[in-house]
């Protein structure tokens, strides 16, 4: 069917069948932590005679492959085209689009009108009349320059051109979808501290940032959390000289379900993103009372790779080591721990904090970024360094045979603790010479973590020290 015989068939149509009455417009937006959203538009769009329609007032960092087009006027309506137009309107294509036309410059008490020859950054250069060329310099000096007309081609917004046919020409109901790069959304949480260190209060925000060029007004918002897979997607780049404004919403939980093999959150309540705008919503009701451990790990050897193919079998290997005991809080995620928990948790970041009795302000003590958690799984947050408790690690001895394909090695650990109650310090050791290895003595009892990681569980009294001894032997 070409062109022709589909718009005389909607003229003929459009005498016998009635056009729906038109339904209520809406936007739903549906972010994702990639960098880009999904926006569904229901508009009334009239659809002339000749099929074609401008839909406006798209983002203008829309990937427009990935437009659906449907009328719910009209199941059999269907885009034949289409086209994208983001030429909009600016000073300097304005003046481009005159180049050999009139235009008028407005100066400091006095005006120049005559034909656009050249422009650049500093000055206009116009034949006047007579046939004279006037050169007009720009800076400090144009106060306004006048076009008889908008040329056609430029936009004052981004525009999606359309030939649609339709067996029923007049007003549709129409949805839209698409995908926009500029939306991008995080989870963010606070974790405030009991005094005992031992509950804690969990919030936690989902913050939306809008840099996709359009303002979502009442729109339906829906976030997905997970690692969606996206081939070859594109990339564009920021805006210049775009300032990022924030707001906050509205304190209302948002509802959580699965969705496919991710998390769906959404906002029970339309609320508008504005462009250039970081809004912050609550996910969650806040969890008060959770029970959470303050836990402290001396790790020496920090987080190196070993056994990279070979053994080690060098006396000085591994002797360099860090002081710094690292603190932790844990919690767990489930509704046994509080009623509010037990949901996935999206990935962002915990901010930590605790009240100073003093004067009950709330002090920041550390941050942690967690990955995407489902409920039941525990969460182990390091905040930072214990200030008052402090490592030691040595080698006592070392001998190597290889013929008989051995080595031993003694280590002695030192872990003091000057704080004004006793403590617990998880002690980490690799066993990095080689695959093959045996403990032979020690003088506490040990945890095997993995292949290559073990962990003394020890006491420390206050202003007190432990020191943990073992002796390591590897074959090969």
């Amino acid at each position: 069917m070409n062109a022709k015989n589909w718009i005389v068939m909607g003229m003929v149509c459009a005498m016998a069948l009635p056009v729906a009455a038109a339904e209520k417009e809406s936007v739903a937006l549906t972010v994702y932590n990639g960098g880009y959203g999904v926006v569904r538009e229901i508009r009334n769009l009239d659809i002339g005679n000749d099929g074609n329609v401008k839909f406006k007032d798209v983002a203008s960092r829309i990937d427009a492959t990935t437009v659906h087009f449907k009328s719910l006027t009209d199941e059999a309506a269907k885009l034949l085209e289409q086209n994208y137009q983001y030429d909009l309107v600016s000073a300097d294509k304005l003046l481009k689009k005159y180049i050999d036309r009139k235009i008028e410059v407005i100066c400091e008490g006095k005006s120049y009108a005559g034909t656009l020859l050249s422009f650049d950054a500093g000055q206009l250069v116009l034949r006047s009349k007579d046939g004279g060329i006037i050169m007009v310099q720009r800076a400090d000096n144009v106060r306004d320059i006048r076009f008889g007309a908008l040329p056609g081609g430029l936009l004052t917004r981004p525009t999606l051109l359309w030939k649609v046919f339709t067996r029923k020409p007049g007003m549709h109901t129409c949805e839209v979808t698409y995908q926009t790069g500029g939306l991008g959304w995080h989870a963010e949480y606070v974790l405030v501290l009991g005094g005992d260190d031992a509950t804690a209060d969990l919030s936690g925000w989902v913050s939306v940032n809008n840099t996709s060029g359009k303002t979502y007004n009442k729109a339906k918002l829906k976030f997905i959390a997970g690692d969606v897979r996206r081939v070859q997607p594109t990339r564009y780049p920021a805006p210049p000289g775009r300032t990022m404004g924030k707001g906050r919403g509205m304190a209302e939980p948002m509802a959580e379900k699965a969705f496919f093999e991710y998390h769906m959150y959404t906002l029970e309540r339309p609320s508008t993103v504005a462009d250039n705008e970081t809004k912050q919503l609550e996910m969650f009701t806040p969890a008060r009372g959770l029970k959470v451990e303050k836990k402290y790990l001396y790790n020496p050897m920090g987080q190196r790779r070993w056994n990279w193919g070979g053994r080690y079998t060098g006396r000085s290997y591994g002797l360099s080591s860090y002081k710094k005991v690292q603190v932790f809080i844990e919690f767990v995620n489930s509704k046994e721990n509080n009623k509010n928990l037990g949901i996935p948790l999206p990935a962002g970041k915990i901010r930590v904090y605790k009240q100073d009795p003093a004067d009950k302000a709330l002090e920041f003590i550390g941050e942690e970024r967690i990955d995407h958690t489902p409920k039941d799984e525990k969460l182990s947050l390091q905040i930072g360094n214990a200030f008052d408790v402090v490592g030691e690690r040595k080698q006592t001895n070392f001998r190597v045979e290889s013929g008989r394909h051995w080595i031993q090695e003694s280590i002695e650990i030192k872990v003091r603790n000057h704080k004004k109650e006793d403590i617990t310090v998880r002690v980490k050791e690799p066993m990095y010479r080689w695959t093959n290895w045996t403990i032979t003595a020690k003088n506490h009892e040990y945890t095997k973590l993995d292949a290559h990681h073990v962990a003394f569980d020890v006491p420390v009294k206050v202003d007190g020290e432990t020191v943990v001894t073992y002796t390591v032997e590897y074959t090969w």
